[in-house]
């Protein structure tokens, strides 16, 4: 066999031979003969004259093969993450096999956001990745939202080579004990033989349990030749139903069919289950309460609804609660114990029974799902007869509706826009079935008030976790999963700052996101949570650029809204606009967002904030909290 088959480079000291290297320049003339050789003459070489190279070398399936397999084998179909060398076998797979695609994102923490909003979404495994040390330790607030959330995500956290672990190498981190409490499962990949094993423990324990599962893969362990060769599991995902026991069930109708004045507080467990919830209201003319994660689930084509409680709740919400006799909690982990009543019969549903008696002392505990309980007690009960706390109910939250619609005006002809007015046009120009994320603070506390919830609009937020900076990931994760459907970020210009940078996201990936920037150049949420301390406010003044021209400046469409007969039309503009755009509205600063009740101590608190501010010389600030609330 020639050397020219065998791959080698011909020997050109030969007598009579024509130089190869006098070839290749006749050929490809001022090009450089090594750069020739190894770019054009030696792949064809090797393509060509493949029986001299053993089968396995050119057909061999590498751990990060097997990985990428796995994952599109159960439906997975994306990657967010930021490139790295330690995740160079993983992107290198997808760039050959083109099985899923890589979401090239700007920030590990984005990418793990991105990743929980499309869990969140399809109620399917999302995934995301960071590459060793710095790369995933980004991912970890991300991760932990996630995993607060209840949404499956798996992360891959790259590792340092394999063979340095414990000698403190170059970005040396232990990922097996930094996500262990954002995560129900964190385990190191340390042979090829263990996967997929591994990766399918975490994958069905994320689904499973409903959070996040971790692998942490060094980078030359995925470059290794898998030892396994397909995946293992291919069975489809479990849907089991968890009901009370038959006595159980008989209690828990017992309970109700002697009961009269029933609140119902609803939270995301209500997911899938609104017939039998309407039907269970209906049965026992309860009124409708609704946790924030809830709102999607819960206040659409409901006329037992009554609102919000809590912080960012309404008053009618709060009297409902207070004012029953048998509190029936479902599916809903509401954290705030001053809002739960003192005297009545708490009865709680939760299809996890840790949960049970977590948030107020509870009478009753059942566990079940929400639609098969629902589904097993209603033909035990008897209509309730007593309507007139539904009625009053009602009637409490038709007035606190009213009184925050009159607050949602556009103020024509004058400078001041207020948020609420902001909040109110986005629901109304928003498609029947958009998307909205909303940053942790006030922009949360308007899109719980005015966005309007139809069975086919869906909200997203960091509601347990709290963690600002969401919206704008969130909304990738959004609109990379459902490119055809209207995504609109609420988003504040403290939280929009901290991850501005993925603006370029948008633009890379040709995301049509909206985003709407309430531009009122202050931690607002944390100045109010000041003044009902007593305490004046000081860090949290923001010196923020033009976030129109950055957008600009970006390649998206930039607005600014200038006076409230500005917003519609603009609002409109950004939302037709073929592409990502961002409207930058300045609001008033000094806008109060009242709760449904105010206690002594939160009076006393403010009544002291403002002694303060006056004695500070910062009377000018209460002439100007005055303005915007009072005289509107």
């Amino acid at each position: 066999m020639s050397s020219v088959a065998c791959g080698r480079i011909p020997d050109t000291r030969q007598k009579n031979a024509t130089p190869w290297r006098r070839r290749i320049a006749l050929v490809l003339p001022g090009k450089s003969t090594l750069d020739v050789f190894v770019k054009r003459v030696l792949p064809v070489l090797i393509v060509w004259h493949s029986p001299c190279i053993p089968y396995h070398v050119m057909a061999r399936k590498t751990v990060a093969d097997l990985l990428v397999e796995v994952l599109a084998d159960a439906s997975v179909r994306r990657i967010y993450g930021v490139s790295g060398d330690s995740l160079n076998g993983i992107t290198d797979s997808i760039r050959a096999t083109k099985d899923l695609e890589w979401i090239h994102v700007r920030n590990e923490e984005t990418a793990a956001f991105a990743a929980g909003a499309e869990a969140h979404l399809t109620e399917t495994l999302a995934v995301c990745a960071g590459s060793c040390g710095p790369g995933n330790l980004h991912l970890i607030n991300g991760l932990y939202d996630c995993h607060r959330s209840r949404v499956p995500v798996l992360a891959i956290a790259a590792q340092i080579p394999s063979n340095e672990i414990g000698s403190g190498y170059f970005q040396e981190t232990h990922p097996e004990h930094l996500f262990a409490q954002c995560s129900h499962y964190c385990e190191l990949v340390s042979q090829p033989e263990q996967m997929p094993r591994v990766l399918e423990i975490a994958m069905q324990t994320a689904l499973s349990k409903r959070g996040v599962a971790v692998i942490a893969l060094p980078g030359d362990i995925a470059l290794r030749d898998a030892v396994e060769k397909a995946p293992r599991l291919r069975f489809p995902q479990p849907k089991p139903t968890i009901c009370p026991s038959d006595d159980e069930i008989n209690i828990l109708a017992e309970l109700l069919n002697s009961s009269i004045k029933i609140t119902i507080l609803a939270g995301a467990g209500c997911a899938g289950a609104h017939a039998e919830l309407i039907g269970l209201a209906d049965k026992l003319q309860a009124p409708i309460v609704h946790a924030m994660r809830g709102k999607e689930f819960v206040e659409y084509d409901n006329p037992f609804d009554v609102g919000m409680t809590g912080l960012l709740g309404f008053s009618s919400g709060y009297h409902a609660m207070m004012n029953c006799e048998l509190l029936l909690m479902i599916g809903t982990d509401f954290p705030y114990q001053q809002f739960y009543p003192k005297n009545a019969t708490v009865v709680q549903i939760d299809v996890r029974g840790e949960q049970l008696g977590r948030r107020c002392k509870v009478d009753f505990g059942f566990v079940g799902d929400t639609k098969t309980t629902l589904r097993a007690v209603l033909p035990k009960l008897q209509q309730n007869r007593y309507g007139v706390h539904l009625l009053e109910s009602l009637d409490d939250y038709q007035k606190a509706r009213k009184g925050l619609d009159e607050l949602a005006t556009p103020n024509s002809g004058k400078k001041t826009i207020h948020p609420q007015y902001v909040a109110r046009v986005i629901d109304q120009l928003a498609a029947e079935d958009a998307i909205f994320t909303c940053d942790v603070g006030t922009p949360t506390i308007w899109a719980a008030r005015y966005l309007t919830m139809n069975g086919k609009r869906r909200l997203l937020g960091s509601f347990t976790h709290g963690s600002m900076a969401n919206a704008l990931p969130q909304a990738i994760g959004a609109q990379v999963s459902y490119p055809g459907r209207q995504v609109i970020s609420m988003s504040g210009d403290g939280g929009f700052a901290m991850l501005m940078g993925d603006l370029l996201t948008l633009r890379q990936h040709d995301l049509p996101v909206k985003l709407i920037v309430f531009r009122n150049d202050s931690l607002a949420f944390v100045e109010l949570e000041m003044k009902a301390a007593g305490t004046l406010d000081f860090g949290t003044d923001l010196r923020n650029p033009e976030f129109r021209k950055i957008a600009d400046g970006a390649g998206l469409l930039g607005l600014r809204a200038e006076s409230p007969d500005d917003v519609e039309a603009l609002i409109a503009q950004a939302l037709k606009h073929d592409g990502p755009a961002l409207v930058e509205v300045p609001v008033s600063r000094q806008e109060l967002s009242m709760p449904p009740t105010v206690t002594f101590d939160q009076a006393k608190g403010f009544s002291l904030f403002m002694m303060r501010a006056v004695f500070s010389g910062r009377g000018d600030e209460i002439i100007d909290l005055a303005r915007v609330n009072l005289f509107r």
